[in-house]
This record gives C-alpha cells, structure tokens and sequence, in this order.
C-alpha cells in the first residue's frame, strides 16, 4: 500500500443520482434511519410526489423498521404495499407532501 492509499477499511462515500425507487437491499439495519432520512430529503427536494423503498419481504423487520421512520415524518402524506408488479409487500409505496 502506498502513501496515497487508503486504508482498505476506510469509509468511502458514493453519491448516486436520487431516483423514485430506493432499494435497502445491501444496507444494514443499523443505517436504515440515516439511509431513508437522506433518502427522503433528497427525493423531496427532488419534487417527487410518489417513491418505493424496496426492503425486501422476510420475516418484516425492515418494512416495519420504515414503516416507523414513515409515520414520524412530516413530509409523508402517505404509504402503502407496492402493487404486486413492483414489489408486493416487499416493497412500501410511499407518497410525498408537496414542497412550500
């Protein structure tokens, strides 16, 4: 490893477009509050009316988990299971306020 090497521990930071579908599949549940507040201020920003958080079905500890972060913002007019085409209940349909 050279001087101008990271450490291959090191936290790297990757930003990607914001789109209407934010997919936790990879993402601990740990980050899941940070990752869909983020998430939220940016597709907000964004002037998206409607996005899908893709959690994934399990046993549903993750659509619960955003489910909860749902419910406590202010920006959340509503939410639901995604039809059976983009996701089912493995997925949470969420529509957004309107900006001021």
């Amino acid at each position: 490893m050279g001087d101008d090497d990271e450490p291959e521990d090191a936290e790297r930071v990757v930003e990607l477009p914001t789109t209407d579908v934010l997919d936790l599949h990879g993402f601990l549940p740990r980050d899941m509050r940070e990752i869909v507040g983020t998430y939220l201020d940016a597709a907000w920003q964004a002037g998206f009316v409607q996005v899908r958080i893709v959690h994934g079905r399990g046993v549903g500890v993750q659509r619960e988990m955003v489910r909860q972060l749902l419910a406590g913002d202010a920006r959340v007019a509503g939410y639901a299971d995604a039809p059976g085409d983009a996701g089912g209940w493995g997925a949470t349909v969420v529509t957004l306020r309107p900006r001021p």
